[in-house]
């Protein structure tokens, strides 16, 4: 995207800012068009000081709602949060929310992928309910493999240094998700990453490789490591192409008891 006025109902964006200071200046034909449309503007704070203040000098759109939220808030009360407000706004009589999160990173054990279950909830959120959420990150407070497992987990992008990831993976429907591009060796961390994060509240994932390229031995591998994290998990491959299925029978993977599944 080139700009956020491109941004459309059921769109999960995630949006590279350029500089310090620019979120809330950058963000305001978004929001303002919020009002022009009828939806209710959520905003997601990062526990700065400045955030909800940022908007104390009239920035901030008529009705808005902050949710000033600690960045180590967990992932289930962050969409939680963010869902009430969307059902409030339903019978408020609002079109839909416009979701503005700015993203802050956290040292904390196992932080990269609970922002990572985080960032797939809210894309499940914004399929599911026509919101529009756009995310804002700063890249130079990032390290760039974390960063780089959070952009593929976005539908669109947008900051005019954005580089298209190898591969995405996206909300199609109730705990399922559709991956595209290429899974290599050069990503096969990020592809885990995601995986894993999409397994961690439920049993069964279902993974649509219907605009899968091509992957590789390591991203297999991780693939089969993100399904074993959680015993008792599955993870169902649909919509893979010739290519793919014969890289995983050569590999050995066809008919293992395994818990990821090539469905026919």
């Amino acid at each position: 995207m080139a700009t956020l006025d491109e941004v459309e109902l059921g769109d999960h964006v995630c949006w590279r800012l350029e500089a310090p200071g620019v979120l809330y200046e950058g963000a305001w034909a978004y929001m303002a068009d919020g009002a022009l449309y009828g939806d209710k503007i959520v905003i997601v704070g990062s526990g700065r000081s400045s955030s909800p203040a940022s908007f104390d000098d009239g920035l901030r759109p008529s009705g808005a709602v902050v949710l000033d939220l600690p960045p180590s808030t967990d992932c289930d009360v962050v969409v939680a949060a963010v869902r009430r407000e969307a059902r409030t706004a339903a019978r408020e009589g609002f079109r839909a929310v416009r979701v503005l999160a700015e993203r802050m990173p956290v040292t904390a054990p196992g932080a990269a992928e609970e922002l990572l279950a985080q960032e797939l909830k809210l894309d499940e959120f914004a399929a599911e309910s026509g919101a529009m959420v756009v995310c804002a990150f700063r890249p130079f407070e990032w390290d760039a493999p974390t960063l780089e497992h959070v952009v593929s987990v976005h539908p669109h992008e947008m900051g005019t240094r954005a580089q298209h990831p190898a591969f995405r993976m996206y909300c199609t429907g109730s705990d399922m998700w559709s991956v595209d591009g290429v899974i290599d060796s050069d990503c096969a961390l990020a592809f885990n990453a995601a995986a894993r994060a999409a397994v961690r509240r439920t049993s069964t994932v279902t993974l649509r490789f219907d605009r899968l390229e091509m992957i590789d031995a390591a991203g297999m591998r991780a693939l089969i490591d993100a399904a074993r994290c959680r015993p008792g998990c599955r993870i169902v491959v649909e919509g893979a192409n010739e290519t793919v299925r014969l890289v995983w029978e050569l590999a050995g993977y066809a008919g293992c008891n395994l818990p990821v599944v090539m469905a026919a």
